[in-house]
């Protein structure tokens, strides 16, 4: 038979949980402490890659020094050790509190700029749901709306550039499936997108290739032509061209320009 377990009087249990309450009362204390010995302490934490850490000390400096200098430094640098801890959605909240708090701050760019990298690093496969994308390109927009000086404008430039490239290979994505399931004109919707919306992209050449299949599939030779003409005018070496004018060969057509055909429009407009 197995003892039966040692059982402590109940005034030691009672001794032991005040002593336990005490001890935590005093552990959790509210202790305060100059707005640079705590600085010190994050910047310390920050420098282990105890961001977590980091992040609470930056934000007792706020709390306990609410309308001191140090106190809108420490905002921002929350918001950046929650970013180092990929703790995003902390991180923008923190953001947006800084920008809402200190519009005319000289740091107020960097918020700008740090809330757009938060979306940014959050995009995903083009496969999936293109929503934070979507959120990624809109902030990094506003950045170069707001600061077009700013010395963060130009990389959100080129990061914009690469959000729409994102955006137009989801476009190619759903486009080149509904093609593949003969559904031409669903195919057309999407490949269109990409030649109005993105035409900026490395996606365009293909897109107007995929055009050309689709036209010519449903008979719509004149579209077909002027899209290989598109094609041909604005990229006559790339190997859709080349696809292309076979296709147009086969079926004893040659590239066309339309002056009635939205490309011909786009065309104008665009390149």
């Amino acid at each position: 038979m197995l003892p039966r377990p040692y059982r402590l009087p109940l005034t030691a249990i009672l001794l032991s949980a005040a002593l336990s309450a005490c001890s935590s009362t005093k552990e959790d204390a509210y202790v305060e402490r100059p707005a640079d010995q705590l600085l010190s302490e994050a910047d310390a934490a920050m420098r282990e890659d105890a961001f977590k850490k980091a992040a609470k000390l930056y934000d007792e400096v706020e709390r306990q020094h609410p309308y001191s200098d140090s106190a809108s430094k420490a905002q921002l640098l929350a918001a950046y050790a929650h970013y180092q801890d990929l703790k995003y959605d902390d991180a923008i909240l923190a953001l947006d509190r800084f920008i809402q708090l200190h519009p005319g701050s000289p740091d107020v760019d960097y918020a700008y700029y740090m809330r757009a990298l938060c979306y940014y690093e959050q995009i995903t496969d083009v496969r999936r749901d293109q929503k934070m994308t979507r959120q990624a390109l809109d902030a990094l927009q506003e950045v170069v709306r707001r600061f077009p000086e700013s010395k963060y404008a130009r990389d959100a430039k080129l990061k914009i550039d690469l959000t729409n490239d994102h955006l137009a290979g989801k476009e190619m994505e759903v486009g080149r499936f509904y093609l593949r399931q003969h559904q031409y004109t669903a195919a057309i919707n999407r490949f269109r997108t990409v030649v109005e919306n993105y035409q900026t992209t490395s996606h365009v050449p293909e897109a107007l290739h995929r055009l050309v299949e689709c036209y010519l599939a449903l008979g719509v030779t004149d579209e077909a032509k002027a899209a290989a003409a598109v094609l041909g005018h604005n990229f006559p070496g790339s190997e859709w061209y080349t696809d292309s004018y076979a296709l147009l060969v086969d079926a004893n057509l040659r590239p066309e320009r339309n002056e009635k055909s939205w490309l011909n429009r786009a065309w104008n407009s665009l390149f």
